[in-house]
């Protein structure tokens, strides 16, 4: 119809501009491109089995999209001609057609074949536009089909957006295991338009293909064409006005007018139908105490009534909260007795009036008749607290006599008489008074009942309780020192100590002599040396200084012998000594030793495996390690321990710790070694790895060592690979292979024909787990360590110590830290106080990022928790030091209950997330390890704590406890510390938190 129009109004035109022709052009061609980026790396390539797969059921999706991509006429005005191109992706780009006939588009598909490895999605996008430039026509609408899951592994060509090249981004998930945020941040705005849950593949259906996306996408790229191509298609000379024309299409929708007039009264509404019982009102304000009456005339004696009945009791008010006890008040003076009264006659009952202020108490009078019990009266209130007495002046301190120098110790004298008993010293000043509480909520007041007849006054009440005392005050101020007392007899001589050289500092370059510096680490053990030539005997002490002298008495008369006094401490042992030795020096401890054994980890870091799984791969090296001893020192030696690590990917990018190293000569330098190692993030290439790691045993073999081989991985690999190296451990008999199948991150099982393969087929080689996760348990690491080195040898030095060896500095590698601190009314206010301190200095000595682009260094957050439903976020992710101290100087204690896991669940939804894990909004970097530090006593409630650990394991946090106290729940640390014990750690109270010894292995831990 609206064809017919367009060339009738021509034709009329034509006919009054005196035979002048116009111009008509009927349709308008509209060109439009569109180009597929699909997604070809290893976390696509490995959904589905046999790998590949998923991608080839994505090709059919591109292909049955292409085909539907038909040039047609679109509302009888533009004539849509299509033109396609694509890529695919992994690491690199692979142009497989540039844009144009769709015959050439799906030849050049049918020949894709995955990449497998890491997702570089800002590579492909900026190649995307490379092509869309080079190849398309000026005038042409401009498409982009980006196929994903999400997931990128690097961003080394920069952040780019496809909508500022004007080119419209469609963003399809590959299938349903994606990073929504990714997608979001690929895709064009408005989302409701360019992302709206499209997907390519439903693995869920028989009927994989989403051809409802297809035909959503072209629709919807049709009308976008549409609005740019078409245009005026009429152009004539002007001429004279013709007659009216036909009534044209409806127009856009106008802005908002200007309000209208207020309009004319309605007439009033029907009655409407009778709504619901609304909820009960407002409590209202007591009413105003009416004035007291006057006092009538007495009444005559009358007779007895019948006695009234009990009034009905009252509802029963609601029990009011308990309130903080208030201090104990001073008992008030007692108050002048009253005049006694004569005793009247009862007169006659006169009318109720209102209940009177209460009396001044009167004199007992006499004993009168007993009359009949009267009705129970009301429940009086309580009596306001006494005001608290004023506090005592404190006694005058004495002056401070003059201290004397400590005199050189003599030698011992003969033992002396028993002395008189010193003065009893004086008692303390008492502390301050503590705050008062705040008063409980009152109760409401029951209903009065009926009012009985009076009955006759009863006798005086008894005095009532005494007040219960109030809690304890805060201990006061310590007080002045007190005047020295009189020296007291000298002691017997103590027994012979036990003299044990002390440490050894390092010997650093000869310099000038400066000043004392501090005390250096703790070195390995020594070798034990010879005995030293026993030194001559020193020099006699010179007496001490005499005291002053006292005046001479005259000679008493000899006194019996006194009684045995009590039985002294017992000295310390040479147990005793060794065990304190022991406990202060670390390297004094009994070794464990495996003989000559060199243990090779092969671990996957793979994209798949993800940033935080391959740091619990590491943790796992290290914790693994600890328990097998000391490192040789001469990797060359027959005897001791060599460890070496083999981390891979694809083909090319393996690294490795060699076993003959000579940097690795102790702990320390292993694990700095194993903490620099840096994810890879690409494919999968196990076979090769398995054949890379036996020329590294070939190559640095030992006469008498048994070699030990770990090998972690979910058991799949690129096919792309060589299967037959699979084997490649197997043909030496000296090496053992275990094989740990973890589940990877689309949380499927491992394959476990190819772990069989891997351990040459020998049962019970193959050790299986669920999680990354569970790589460092306590209960795995055990069965483990009984596993490589069976038959351990315990030696114990008989040696003291020398100095701690230094500690591996820090590696600048990503780390996101969240802190929750337990607010619970246990802690207190001195140990929450040392806690934030202990926050201010970690932030202070950890190398912070640059920003919120720096993907290298720490960012911190702190989350203070009390009860299920008491938990702060006192500051999010930042790495600016000004907001982490501010935040920290202006924080307040909860004073609450504690319940760990509700602060867990609120963590995850608002501090690594910015509305709850379902939006998908992250704000953790993806890069980084996600560290969640708890600081609390151990005394917590279990209320939804496997809830917490569930989210915490979801969004693959690596926990830390720090239990300050002796009165903790282990079973309760284990779970929240998931079951890795050695990922808690203890002390006896909040002030370890800022001990030097404390804190630096808690840096080395973090760091």
């Amino acid at each position: 119809m609206l064809r017919l129009e367009v060339i009738a109004l021509c034709l009329l035109f034509g006919a009054l501009t005196h035979g002048q022709t116009p111009e008509c052009k009927q349709e308008e061609d509209c060109n439009i491109d569109v180009y597929f980026t699909i997604d070809t790396s290893e976390t696509i390539a490995l959904q589905l089995s046999p790998p590949g797969e998923l991608v080839n059921k994505i090709k059919n999706f591109v292909e049955e999209f292409a085909l539907r991509l038909n040039d047609e006429e679109y509302r009888g005005v533009v004539s849509l001609k299509w033109q396609v191109g694509g890529l695919h992706f992994s690491q690199e780009q692979r142009v497989f057609s540039k844009i144009g006939p769709r015959d050439d588009f799906i030849t050049g598909l049918k020949s894709i074949n995955y990449l497998g490895e890491g997702t570089y999605i800002d590579c492909a996008l900026k190649k995307t536009v490379e092509e869309m430039k080079s190849s398309s026509k000026q005038n042409a609408t401009r498409f982009a089909i980006v196929i994903t899951d999400g997931h990128i592994t690097g961003s080394p060509c920069g952040s780019f957006k496809l909508s500022e090249e004007n080119i419209h981004v469609f963003a399809v998930a590959a299938s349903r295991n994606i990073d929504a945020e990714g997608l979001d941040e690929i895709a064009s705005t408005p989302l409701s338009v360019y992302r709206r849950n499209f997907s390519a593949v439903d693995l869920s259906h028989s009927t994989d293909l989403q051809v409802d996306t297809i035909d959503h996408i072209i629709k919807t790229m049709k009308h976008l064409a549409y609005a740019q191509c078409y245009k005026v298609t009429c152009v004539g000379t002007p001429g004279p006005l013709g007659p009216k024309g036909h009534r044209g299409q409806k127009g856009a929708k106008g802005d908002n007018g200007e309000p209208g007039q207020k309009g004319v009264t309605g007439r009033p509404g029907d009655p409407g139908i009778e709504g619901p019982i609304g909820q009960p009102g407002v409590k209202g304000q007591p009413g105003l105490k009416g004035d007291k009456g006057e006092y009538g005339t007495p009444g005559k004696k009358g007779t007895a009534g019948f006695a009234g009945r009990n009034g009905t009791e009252g509802q029963k008010g609601k029990l009011g909260r308990i309130g903080v006890p208030g201090c104990k008040g001073d008992p008030g003076d007692r108050g002048p007795d009253g005049h006694p009264g004569d005793v009247g006659d009862p007169g006659r009952p006169g009318i109720a009036g209102n209940k009177g202020d209460p009396g001044r108490p009167g004199r007992s009078g006499p004993t009168g008749p007993t009359g009949e019990q009267g009705p129970k009266g009301d429940i009086g209130s309580s009596g306001l607290p006494g005001v608290p007495g004023l506090k005592g002046n404190p006694g005058v301190p004495g002056n401070d006599g003059p201290r004397g120098e400590p005199g050189r110790r003599g030698d011992y004298g003969p033992k002396g008489g028993q002395g008189q008993d010193g003065v009893k010293g004086e008692k303390g000043e008492m502390g301050p008074e503590g705050m008062r509480g705040l008063p409980g909520e009152s109760g409401n007041k029951g209903g009065k009942g009926d009012n009985g007849l009076p009955g006759p006054r009863g006798p005086p009440g008894t005095s009532g309780e005494s007040g219960k005392n109030g809690t304890r005050g805060d201990p006061g101020d310590a007080g002045p020192r007190g005047v020295p007392g009189q020296p007291g007899p000298k002691g017997d001589p103590g027994r012979p100590g036990f003299s044990y050289p002390g440490p050894r500092g390092p010997s650093g370059e000869r310099g000038d002599k400066g000043n004392r510096g501090p005390r250096g680490g703790r070195g390995d053990c020594g070798q034990k040396g010879t005995p030293g030539v026993k030194g001559n005997k020193g020099d006699k002490g010179g007496p001490g200084s005499a005291g002053e002298p006292g005046l001479r008495g005259p000679r008493g008369d000899e006194g019996s012998d006194g009684d045995a006094g009590p039985m002294g401490d017992p000295g310390l042992t040479e147990c005793d000594v060794m065990n304190y030795i022991r406990e202060t020096c670390g390297c004094c401890d009994c070794e464990k030793q495996c003989g000559a054994l060199d243990i090779v980890f092969v671990i996957d870091s793979s994209e798949s495996v993800g940033q935080t799984n391959f740091t619990l791969e590491k943790n796992f090296v290290i914790n693994t390690i600890n328990r097998m001893g000391s490192i040789a020192k001469d990797p060359q030696a027959n005897t001791g321990l060599r460890v070496g690590v083999v981390q891979y990917s694809h083909l090319g990018t393996f690294e490795a710790i060699k076993l003959d190293d000579p940097k690795i000569d102790s702990l320390s330098s292993f694990k700095e070694a194993v903490k620099r190692l840096e994810w890879i993030a690409g494919g999968t290439w196990t076979p090769s790895a398995l054949n890379f790691t036996y020329q590294l045993i070939r190559d640095s073999p030992r006469a008498r060592a048994n070699v030990t081989v770990v090998v972690v991985t979910d058991g799949r690999y690129d096919p792309k690979d060589d299967d037959n190296q699979l084997a490649s451990l197997c043909s030496d008999p000296r090496v053992d292979v275990r094989a740990i199948g973890v589940g990877d991150m689309f949380e499927k099982d491992q394959d476990s024909e190819t772990l069989q393969s891997i351990t040459c087929y020998n049962p019970g080689h193959v050790m299986g787990m669920r999680r990354f996760a569970d790589l460092v348990a306590e209960e795995f690491i055990d069965e483990l360590e009984s596993v490589l080195c069976p038959d351990p040898v315990i030696v114990c030095p008989d040696l003291p110590c020398k100095t701690e060896p230094a500690v591996a500095s820090c590696v600048q590698r990503p780390v996101d830290v969240i802190f929750l601190l337990d607010g619970s009314e246990m802690t207190g206010p001195e140990n929450h106080r040392q806690a934030r301190q202990f926050i201010e200095n970690v932030a202070h000595r950890l190398t912070l990022a640059s920003g919120m682009s720096d993907e290298k260094n720490t960012r911190f957050a702190l989350v203070q928790y009390g009860s299920s439903t008491e938990q702060k976020v006192e500051f999010p992710l930042t790495s600016n030091l000004t907001v982490i101290s501010e935040a920290l100087a202006n924080m307040r204690h909860v004073y609450s209950s504690s319940v760990v896991g509700s602060a867990i669940i609120h963590a995850v939804n608002n501090v690594v997330f910015e509305s709850g894990f379902q939006s998908g909004v992250r704000l953790a970097r993806r890069n980084a390890e996600l560290a969640f530090v708890f600081i609390t006593d151990g005394i917590t409630s279990s209320k939804d704590l496997d809830e917490g650990t569930s989210a915490m394991r979801r969004v693959e946090g690596v926990p830390t406890v720090i239990a300050m106290g002796t009165d903790t729940d282990e079973e309760m640390l284990r779970k929240i510390a998931l079951g890795d014990t050695s990922a808690i750690f203890r002390g006896n109270d909040y002030q370890m938190l800022n001990k030097a010894a404390f804190f630096e292995r808690f840096i080395r831990w973090i760091c």
